[in-house]
Order: C-alpha cells, then structure tokens, then sequence
C-alpha cells in the first residue's frame, strides 16, 4: 500500500508540475500579448499629442504672424505720417 501511495504521489506531483509550468506559460504568452499592446496603445496615444501640440503650436504662431504682420502695418503708417507722407 505504501508503494502504490509513493507512486500516486509521484505521478501526482509530476501532473501538477506540467499543469503549473503549462498555465505559467499560457500566462507568459498573455502577458507579452498585453504588453505589446500596451505598447501600441501608448506608442498611439503619444503620437495624437504630439500631432495636437503641433498643430496648436502652429495656431499660436500663425496668430503671432498675423498679430505681428498688422502691428508692422501700423507702424509702418505712422512712420509715414511722422515723415509727412500721409495721414494715419
């Protein structure tokens, strides 16, 4: 009786050991698939801020372009008019 207990534990002990090492690189696998997604995700994410950034960068300057092309007309006109080449 003792003999066929060893050997049940034995067998036993050997099906829990491929049901652990088994189940250990099924989670393996899952987690390097989450990963990699995770990645992606993050790697998506980053690349609409920056393009939002740019492109609200881009707003700010183009209003400054404006801001500034319109302040340079504006002085410009007084600049003649302090020279007597018109009225501003």
């Amino acid at each position: 009786m003792d003999l066929f207990n060893a050997v049940d534990v034995e067998g036993a002990d050997r099906e829990i050991d491929r049901f652990i090492e088994r189940r250990h690189q099924e989670t393996n696998g899952e987690q390097r698939h989450i990963e990699v997604l995770w990645k992606e995700s993050t790697r998506r994410e980053r690349d609409k801020r920056r393009r939002e950034n740019a492109e609200a960068w881009y707003g700010h300057h183009e209003h400054m372009r404006e801001l500034h092309s319109s302040l340079a007309a504006e002085h410009e006109a007084r600049a003649r008019a302090l020279l007597g080449g018109g009225g501003a």
